[in-house]
């Protein structure tokens, strides 16, 4: 029994198709999701979805955050941002890194608001920069 699959992102559905099981990077750790999985509605941090099709992992991408909806037959991603991780640029995520770095040192900690937004980034820029596969880097 297959696990039916959206992701989606705020401008369209990017993905509708059958899987196997996928991996999502939860805030609390990552999840995988196999057909039967409980009820579940969890919030996204930055990093990989993995989608698995006969045991192999088929498709990869980068989520910067959302949050995820998850039934006995289906898993729909709903994503702030997504990319193929194949199509990451190292030296624009070495980029995004260094701005999120730049706005979490000048952030107020007493803002609490401003200073987990610029926490979030910072994470979710690390973790794309450290999505990248090392051959991606050593061309």
């Amino acid at each position: 029994m297959p696990l039916a699959l959206e992701i989606v992102n705020p401008e369209r559905l990017l993905l509708a198709r059958d899987v196997d099981m996928v991996v999502i990077p939860g805030t609390e750790g990552d999840l995988g999701i196999l057909p039967g999985h409980s009820k579940l509605v969890t919030s996204l941090r930055g990093g990989l979805v993995d989608i698995y099709e006969n045991k192999v992992i088929t498709d990869r991408f980068f989520v910067t955050g959302g949050f995820a909806e998850i039934t006995e037959s289906r898993c729909s991603v709903l994503a702030d941002e997504i990319i193929r991780q194949a199509d990451i640029d190292p030296a624009l995520a070495q980029q995004a890194l260094d701005e999120a770095k730049a706005a979490y040192d000048a952030v107020d900690p007493n803002d609490e608001d401003a200073y987990r937004e610029a926490s979030d980034k910072l994470i979710s820029a690390q973790a794309m920069l450290d999505s990248i596969p090392p051959s991606a880097t050593a061309a």
